[in-house]
């Protein structure tokens, strides 16, 4: 029998952090999530790893990441629009760790609007797009095998269908996506070379009742 692939997760208390972590736990996969406060995963509790801490804490940071196959980076603000660096200072903790540790393959979740001209984000969502940018570009002078997942819309109403268009470079034709299947293209993305170097959107059309 093959070894589990070991995973870890940032961002696991987050929509599609949970996503994530439920999907991956479905596929039998080994799960460490570093979580500031443990009480907001999922319930009952999924089998995983906690290692309790802050994305910019180094320490925390490496007890997570050391002997992983790979990383999904799924960081957000929740609510909170204002300008912000956590999401960019914990991805570059994170890599940083991965190179000291060894780990080369990374998935991270950031946003559509890197994908449209500057001018056309909404001036509400420029701050947190900021730092998306800043956290893309750390993973793109990482050079580790690096994935960055541009999503529209995440709904968290719509199902898992784990079918859904996949765009390089460019946004999809779609303006939405489900959490469930964002979380379910996120770690497919871990088990392939086909997208690494890569920014991809992906998005579906769903049909609604």
């Amino acid at each position: 029998m093959e070894p589990r692939r070991k995973i870890a997760i940032f961002g696991a208390t987050g929509r599609t952090g949970k996503a994530v972590l439920e999907l991956a736990v479905e596929e039998g996969l080994e799960v460490t999530v570093l979580v500031r406060d443990p009480a907001r995963l999922p319930t009952p509790l999924p089998p995983v790893r906690i290692v309790r801490g802050d994305a910019r804490d180094p320490a925390a940071v490496a007890e997570a990441v050391r002997g992983q196959d790979g990383v999904i980076i799924a960081l957000g603000t929740g609510n909170d629009l204002s300008p912000t660096t956590v999401m960019s200072e914990g991805t570059r903790t994170i890599v940083e760790a991965m190179k000291a540790h060894g780990v080369r393959k990374v998935v991270a979740c950031l946003s559509a609007f890197l994908l449209w001209e500057p001018s056309k984000v909404p001036p509400r969502l420029l701050p947190v797009t900021e730092d998306h940018i800043r956290m893309h570009r750390i993973l793109q002078q990482s050079r580790l095998r690096c994935v960055s997942v541009m999503p529209p819309h995440i709904a968290e109403e719509l199902p898992l269908t784990r079918d859904y268009a996949v765009s390089v470079g460019a946004p999809g034709p779609s303006r939405v996506i489900s959490t469930r299947d964002l979380g379910h293209f996120l770690l497919q993305c871990l088990g392939t070379d086909r997208y690494d170097g890569q920014s991809v959107s992906v998005c579906q059309s769903y049909a609604r009742e």
